[in-house]
């Protein structure tokens, strides 16, 4: 059975620095079903491919939070 993932764009609050960028990042793919994750700082948001059937906005914003930012959906 193949996996069907989606892309989701969200918007990330409390960045200020490339540091900031790779907490997000590493906190958004430490959330089980994320495939991959790219954060923008200039933009503020970070581009998710996940499985839906494992992952939810809920667990990503969780992870989020625990490194000290704010996910906020819609974009």
């Amino acid at each position: 059975m193949a996996q069907s993932t989606i892309t989701n764009q969200l918007g990330v609050e409390g960045m200020t620095c490339d540091n900031c960028v790779r907490h997000v990042t590493k906190a958004l793919e430490s959330v089980p079903g994320v495939a991959s994750a790219s954060v923008d700082l200039a933009a503020a948001r970070a581009t998710v491919e996940y499985d839906p059937a494992e992952a939810t906005t809920a667990a990503m914003a969780s992870a989020v939070k625990e490194a000290g930012y704010t996910l906020k959906t819609p974009v």
